[in-house]
């Protein structure tokens, strides 16, 4: 079957004052795949991220999201065309329960005013009842995470704090989950976790994910295609076996202890 490119990037450099974060970068996202991006530390991973959520500016190069211009649109549109994104570092309120945390994630794209949403009649509270239903369905199961739905998130393991990170992301459905150090902070038995999780998503549903982190053996494991930056340029990109036998990817990266 044909895959799809959901997301392009084409020559893209992104620039500080005389530095280059990123030169000349283009990648390819196919539908319903994990396409991962790896590199050293200062490769330009992050910046690549935001240059695509609309957070830097791009000097040169396009960005298109199926049959949109990116760089035309600001980043708050971005995310209502169907872009969710996680961070690296946990953003969950700890006095409130894991189903109102998820539930963030949903109010920026409430259609009804902020003064009914803020007494909570009419629209605001059907689409409140329309969302909890949502994350009940869809969301809770498969992220294994449906024990846990009405405790605070205080207290709770690590991993499980970054499923309803994931879950927050997804609640929305979003067209392209862009995953930011989903691995970061977590020991082995969590990380082998989170990557069965976004395994599943990407197998049980029509979401595509791209993401980037630093754990190879997660990485290499789930994803579909690897891309590999160093000083701000792609130097490789392909299967995971493929990233594995490259010499200059082994020599900038795979080869350092």
């Amino acid at each position: 079957m044909q895959q799809s490119t959901f997301l392009r990037v084409s020559g893209v450099s992104v620039r500080f004052g005389g530095i280059n974060a990123l030169t000349d970068v283009s990648l390819d996202v196919p539908q319903n795949r994990v396409t991962s991006v790896i590199g050293p530390n200062g490769a330009g991973k992050t910046t690549l991220f935001n240059a695509i959520s609309g957070f830097y500016p791009v000097a040169e190069g396009s960005i298109r999201f199926q049959e949109h211009d990116l760089l035309a649109q600001p980043a708050s549109r971005r995310a209502h065309l169907g872009i969710s994104r996680t961070f690296q570092n946990l953003a969950l309120f700890p006095g409130m329960s894991v189903l109102e945390n998820i539930k963030l994630g949903v109010h920026p794209h409430l259609r009804a005013g902020l003064l009914a949403g803020m007494v909570y009649l009419g629209k605001a509270r059907r689409e409140e009842v329309e969302a909890t239903a949502r994350i009940d369905e869809s969301v809770l199961d498969l992220l294994d995470i449906r024990p846990y739905r009405d405790k605070p998130v205080s207290g709770l393991p690590y991993g499980v704090l970054k499923r309803i990170e994931l879950a927050r992301a997804l609640v929305m459905s979003p067209r392209l989950l862009m995953l930011d150090e989903p691995f970061a902070g977590m020991n082995h038995t969590e990380k082998g976790q989170m990557a069965a999780h976004i395994r599943r998503i990407i197998d049980t549903t029509d979401v595509t994910a791209l993401l980037i982190d630093h754990h190879m053996e997660s990485i290499m494991a789930m994803s579909d295609q690897v891309s590999v930056l160093n000083f701000g340029k792609v130097i490789a990109s392909g299967t995971p076996d493929e990233i594995k036998r490259d010499k200059a990817v082994i020599d900038a990266y795979l080869g350092q202890d």
